[in-house]
């Protein structure tokens, strides 16, 4: 099943239960002005409301750039000073997305475009990427880098946020950044394999996973744990946990229901 609405700065097009959110200001290399950020949530918050969606593919346009951060141009000509915490989408934080989100990295993903990626549940790179926190080069600030020292390394976190400098795909996997590399060809194949993957399992059991990872980040261990028990037991009492052994048992695919 495709559907498909062409509209700048934002595209959205549903491939076999796959959402691909495209950035779509090539010319600029993706950045994140007024229309693009606005877009991204509209387009955002559709998934959400996508019952034919079950993954997000975020992406940019081109093959230069996923998203080389916020708009410089605009922000010195409207003065900005500290952005609201609602400037761009940061999920789990100023918007809720409880599918899962993959960031298909075709290029340079630079500050606003770095903090994209790694509120992405799952990143994919094309070997040509390259990852910036550049905003000590411009006198900027990166508040949303705070989770980076749980996703990767606190020393390598350092690195990236005090020196501005940027890494490689390569380096980017080597850390934990990235979740796997292609050939930029191979980008958009590979990611929409991956999310059909996901996109094939029981559906409630997917979204409990997504929640649960993040568990000891915010909790200590045994609290985690009891959260953990929290979050899975619907998942034990639902229609599904017993759609799957019966599937088995019958040697055929389960029919997902959500419920």
């Amino acid at each position: 099943m495709t559907s498909q609405t062409v509209e700048a700065p934002v595209t959205y097009e549903v491939r076999n239960g796959v959402a691909w959110l495209t950035m779509n200001r090539p010319e600029a290399r993706n950045a994140l002005n007024k229309a693009l950020r606005e877009g991204l949530f509209e387009a955002v918050r559709r998934f959400n409301e996508d019952d034919d969606a079950k993954v997000l593919v975020l992406t940019g346009a081109g093959e230069k750039a996923f998203c080389a951060g916020g708009d410089l141009k605009e922000m010195a000509d409207t003065s900005l000073r500290v952005p609201p915490v609602d400037f761009v989408p940061q999920f789990g934080r100023n918007i809720e997305v409880v599918k899962p989100t993959i960031a298909a990295v075709n290029g340079v993903a630079m500050a606003g475009g770095f903090l994209l990626a790694q509120t992405c549940d799952l990143v994919v790179a094309a070997e040509h990427a390259r990852f910036a926190v550049s905003e000590v080069k411009v006198g900027r600030g990166a508040p949303w880098a705070a989770p980076l020292s749980w996703l990767i390394p606190p020393r390598v976190a350092m690195e990236i946020l005090v020196t501005g400098d940027p890494i490689d795909a390569r380096r980017a996997l080597e850390v934990g950044l990235v979740n796997r590399v292609v050939p930029a060809e191979e980008l958009v194949a590979e990611t929409q394999r991956l999310a059909e993957s996901i996109a094939a399992n029981a559906p409630l059991s997917v979204r409990a996973a997504k929640r649960t990872v993040r568990l000891v980040a915010d909790l200590p261990l045994p609290a985690a744990y009891d959260e953990a028990e929290r979050i899975w037991e619907p998942v034990y009492l639902s229609h599904d946990a017993q759609e799957g052994p019966a599937a088995f048992r019958d040697k055929r695919k389960p029919h997902w229901e959500g419920r």
